[in-house]
This record gives structure tokens, sequence and C-alpha cells, in this order.
């Protein structure tokens, strides 16, 4: 079994004439055209010829490239983005406790003070007459 590989124009435009496969003094399992119309080589993969030119693929991997390169800006741009964020959620909130109002146990404290003030207040300001004025007469 054997291929032939046409000629064709390198892609330095130099002429190369048609060779079949497998070629002398190469492997004689090499028997198929394989390439690209400006690259022929023989191979032992029945399809592994491109038509178009090798000047075609580095188009390709180029254009991979820049799209793998502009996912990898977007990638980062939205992670740097999580992370100033989340920085700022957790630098914004507020240090101490939430303030839940005045605790119970000092408003108890504070009122029952009050109280004990209050009283005494009163009775330094009235001034009560002896009990004993008060037995003599009839309610």
């Amino acid at each position: 079994m054997s291929a032939e590989c046409s000629s064709y124009l390198s892609a330095d435009k130099v002429p190369v004439s048609g060779f079949s496969c497998p070629r002398a003094g190469g492997d004689a399992r090499a028997v198929y055209c394989c390439g690209f119309q400006d690259v022929k080589y023989c191979c032992d993969d029945p399809h592994s010829f491109f038509p178009y030119e090798h000047g075609y693929m580095w188009w390709l991997s180029v254009g991979a490239l820049v799209g793998l390169s502009i996912a990898a800006v977007v990638l980062f741009a939205f992670i740097i983005t999580v992370c100033v964020l989340c920085y700022l959620f957790i630098s914004t909130k507020p240090r101490s406790k939430l303030d839940t109002g005045l605790s119970l146990q000092m408003a108890a404290y504070s009122a029952s003070s009050s109280m004990m003030e209050l009283s005494r207040h009163l009775q330094e300001q009235c001034t009560y007459p002896p009990l004993a004025h008060w037995q003599g007469k009839k309610l």
C-alpha cells in the first residue's frame, strides 16, 4: 500500500515535487500522505492530512492564546473584585457588639437607688408630729 503526495508550494513559496509514501529510507509504516497544503510528509495515520495551509494553524494558536489571555484577565479581575468587596464588608462592620439598649440589671439598680433617694428625700422634707401627738386625738 502506498499513497501519493502531490506537488505543492512550500510556506516559503518554493515548489516541492510530489512523492510517494513510504519514502525510501523512511519508516515502512508511514504509508499515508500527511500534513497541510504547504507542508507534506509521510505518516501512519490516515486522518492526518489537513486541507489548509500550515500557517493557518498558527493563527488558530494565536487566536486561542488571545482568547485564553482575555479569559484569564476577566477571571483575575473578578477575583480581585470579590476580595475587595469582602474586605470592605468586613472592615465596615462595627468593631464592638451592637448596643441592645440599657442593661436590665443596671436599670433595676438605677430604679431602686432612685427610689431609695426619693424616699430619703421625702423623709427629710416631711416632718411628722410625734406619735404621742396623735394618741390623744379622736379620729
